[in-house]
């Protein structure tokens, strides 16, 4: 069984999930956010230190603790690697009481259907195996929805339960990510046929998941699945928007709790000194907490 502990802070908690889980595609770019140009690194490995001393920076700041933020998302390799001398994950629990959560996919595979789905895992069972080892509580998995396409969007959610599956069979969480294109002309339809098929999963769901999704067009659209005694937990991606976008939208959006990233450390640069980096961070992490309790 899941930690009961933490299963507690992620159905009850007030605050929200940050998500510290970019992967190599996405690295770069965040990097460039944070101040550091691609000649900071030469190869892989160098960019990967690099992104995890702002993690590192970023977790163990004063501002980031399980008060305001109750769940973190971490890369594999973030997982496998340690802040101030402790293993992450254990450190997020023990130090934080932010519950930890391993990010297991491997990217995506080629639209069709106006939908990518997510590319085989290989070595899926072993990273939960090893992720549960290590006291992760649970897992979150993308694929993406480009059009309100019934077909697509059916292979897109039967995927992420049938995945999810196998991590519930590790005594892990899974965050479910299926995250709908916020710049598509058909968004709305798209959501609605995200949330039928979603809810048609869950009727035979013995246990319980979570939910990423992207802000929805019509505020509250998804508040059946908010209210799903099988849904843990809704959370919002930011997908694009600025965080002051991201956090308007979500505050319409009761039941509704933010995992963001980029939104997360939009500001933070790694010129900043430390009390000017803690104070941009615990701006931000309170606005998107602000947003996340918002009634």
């Amino acid at each position: 069984m899941p930690n009961a502990t933490m299963a507690q802070q992620m159905r009850e908690g007030r605050g929200f999930i940050a998500a510290l889980d970019q992967s190599g595609g996405s690295t770069p770019k965040a990097l460039a956010q944070y101040g550091v140009a691609e000649d900071a690194w030469s190869d892989e490995a160098g960019m990967f230190d690099l992104i995890h001393q702002m993690r590192s920076r970023i977790v163990t700041s004063p501002e980031f603790d399980g008060d305001r933020v109750i769940g973190a998302i971490l890369f594999e390799q973030t997982m496998d690697r340690e802040f101030e001398g402790m293993p992450a994950p254990q450190y997020l629990w023990e130090r934080k009481r932010v519950v930890p959560f391993l990010k297991c996919d491997k990217g995506l595979m080629p639209e069709v259907d106006g939908c990518q789905l997510m590319k085989d895992m290989d070595d899926l069972d072993s990273l939960l195996s090893r992720a549960a080892s290590k006291g992760v509580f649970g897992t979150k998995m993308r694929s993406v929805i480009g059009a309100a396409n019934e077909k697509g969007i059916a292979a897109n959610v039967a995927q992420q339960f049938e995945i999810g599956q196998r991590i519930l069979g590790h005594d892990l969480v899974p965050i479910l990510e299926p995250e709908v294109t916020i710049t598509i002309s058909d968004k709305a339809e798209a959501e609605a046929m995200l949330q039928d098929e979603i809810l048609k999963h869950l009727e035979s769901q013995d246990q319980e998941v979570m939910l990423k999704l992207s802000l929805p067009t019509q505020a509250n659209f998804y508040r059946p699945l908010i209210e799903h005694p099988k849904v843990m937990r809704v959370v919002a991606l930011s997908g694009g928007y600025s965080r002051d976008e991201a956090n308007a939208l979500l505050a319409q959006n009761e039941g509704m709790i933010a995992s963001f990233s980029r939104g997360l450390s939009e500001g933070l640069s790694a010129q900043q000194s430390d009390d000017d980096f803690n104070s941009m961070l615990g701006g931000a992490i309170q606005s998107i907490y602000d947003a996340s309790v918002a009634p």
